[in-house]
């Protein structure tokens, strides 16, 4: 079981591994959902993880709210994607949607084509929920035809348990065996041991995973 910690700033990275966490979801302003951190909180991020030989993900988000970006905004992503590549940072977690709750596919195969020809990890994060569930299955593969490597899914509505959304997110990691499906929203290391009773899963995410 491989666990994320989502993680402010840089403050607690050190203790969170030595907790056992073996990948960082790096974030600022965990109060709106998490955005993207300082160039500096990055860069000595990364160094930290580096020598403990931990993956780092940088959320990729210039402010809280809806995931319907402007086209101000997606300059300034793709400006902060071009600085974490530079930074060396493993992957970032993204999400970028229309005003339908549909994928904004030009802008994702844009930030696609940067990170995948800088070596960056893909990973869809928590908007993939903001999806109407019928289309979650075209959506899924087509995230990961364009490089995409794993969805961070609550699996419904938030004001669900993850235990409420465990069957949902079971039929979405069946859709594709090559897209990895990492359930968070809610999760500790307290109720982790009972998901996994209901669950089968390798990875997860979480605030207090460990």
């Amino acid at each position: 079981m491989l666990k994320e910690a989502c993680v402010e700033n840089f403050t607690n990275v050190p203790g969170v591994i030595e907790r056992g966490a073996k990948r960082i979801e790096l974030c600022d302003n965990l109060a709106v959902g998490g955005t993207t951190p300082s160039i500096g909180v990055i860069k000595i991020a990364t160094e930290y993880c580096s020598d403990k030989d931990v993956s780092i993900i940088v959320i990729l988000r210039p402010r809280g709210g809806d995931f319907v970006y402007s086209i101000t905004e997606k300059a300034i992503m793709m400006r902060d994607l071009e600085e974490i590549i530079g930074l060396h940072s493993n992957g970032i977690a993204v999400g970028a949607l229309t005003a339908a709750d549909e994928l904004d596919k030009p802008f994702l195969e844009e930030i696609a084509k940067l990170a995948i020809d800088n070596g960056i990890e893909l990973v869809f994060h928590m908007a993939f929920d903001q999806i109407p569930e019928d289309k979650q299955k075209d959506a899924l593969l087509w995230l990961k035809e364009i490089g995409f490597t794993r969805i961070l899914t609550h699996g419904g509505p938030t004001e669900n348990t993850i235990f409420d959304n465990a069957a949902h997110i079971a039929e979405l990691a069946e859709i594709s065996p090559d897209m990895t499906v990492m359930p968070g929203g809610g999760i500790t290391k307290d109720n982790l041991a009972d998901l996994e009773k209901v669950l089968a899963f390798t990875e997860v995410h979480g605030t207090r995973i460990v």
